[in-house]
């Protein structure tokens, strides 16, 4: 079997991450293969720390001591709710709004809604939809998440006074060779003929 001898450029995207334009324009410019490897939440900088990703779309807060960090996107946090909830009466929510709520996983920010919660087990964010599709409940995700999971037995809104989340790429300090440069041109729009 012969080896594939083309460099490959490992890059991990969290969940509701979207790095399909990027990804098109790296191979329009550069031979090196590039490999999109889906990570968790729990798990979106563990890679890119043990060297088995070169870089990774994460959603913040993380912890950055040993890591570059690019901005790129914020996403507006939606509640996701059964199609029955009172939530799909309105256009949008506030927090405020969902103090009554039973929470079935708890929000990345810590909010939780001022009425007594329930002891729910650790769930992913599919999981969590599935559950208040049941009726049971509601899960606030960013809004790409919810698209991601989306259903047809549950209603999504914004949650207007919740901070959004930001979409980053993170890579170690340590490395600043052409090749991650070079992604990180694509990620921040320069052109082919742009320099750094």
């Amino acid at each position: 079997m012969t080896a594939n001898l083309r460099p490959t450029l490992r890059v991990g995207f969290v969940t509701g991450a979207t790095p399909d334009k990027w990804a098109r324009a790296w191979r329009e410019r550069r031979r090196e293969r590039l490999e999109l490897v889906p990570v968790t939440e729990d798990e979106q900088v563990e890679g890119v720390r043990d060297g088995s990703l070169d870089m990774a779309l994460v959603r913040l807060p993380v912890d950055t001591d040993d890591l570059h960090c690019i901005r790129l996107y914020d996403e507006v946090p939606v509640v996701v709710a059964g199609l029955e909830h009172v939530v799909g009466a309105v256009d949008e929510v506030t927090l405020e709004d969902l103090a009554d709520e039973q929470l079935v996983r708890p929000h990345a920010s810590g909010w939780t809604p001022t009425a007594e919660q329930l002891e729910w087990p650790p769930m992913s964010e599919k999981d969590a939809i599935e559950t208040v599709a049941a009726g049971t409940g509601v899960v606030v995700v960013p809004m790409s998440v919810a698209r991601l999971h989306q259903r047809k037995d549950v209603v999504t809104r914004p949650v207007t006074d919740l901070e959004p989340t930001t979409i980053a790429l993170v890579w170690l300090r340590d490395r600043d060779d052409d090749v991650t440069q070079a992604f990180v041109g694509v990620v921040r729009g320069r052109r082919v003929t742009s320099s750094r």
